[in-house]
């Protein structure tokens, strides 16, 4: 029997919070495609790509989100963090800022 969303969710999950991003990513990348406006399967994918370091895979991701909804500061500031560990942070800082001028000022 297939797994549900929510089940493969489940277990791309279990594979980040385990310290496993590389396992994340590869059960969370095909039900991306599969859910493509799902801000949740998108967010638990982009951080599993940023914390193994696929940094261009974390910025697609992540600009994904903010295609979804330009408002999401926590997208904003993702993208800006996978921008800057890529050292460009030239493009990071106008997502930075619209962090910090959707979440109030702090640019962190």
């Amino acid at each position: 029997m297939k797994e549900t969303t929510y089940e493969t969710f489940a277990v791309g999950r279990m594979y980040f919070e385990l310290g496993d991003p590389i396992g994340a990513a590869k059960v969370l990348a095909p039900l991306a495609e599969d859910e493509p406006d799902s801000r949740s399967v998108l967010e638990l994918l982009g951080r599993a790509y940023f914390h193994s370091a696929q940094l261009t895979k974390a910025e697609d991701t992540f600009r994904r989100i903010i295609a979804i909804d330009p408002c999401d500061s926590w997208a904003h500031i993702a993208l800006a963090r996978s921008l800057e560990r890529q050292s460009r942070d030239d493009e990071a800082a106008p997502h930075r800022r619209m962090h910090a001028a959707m979440s109030g000022g702090s640019l962190d």
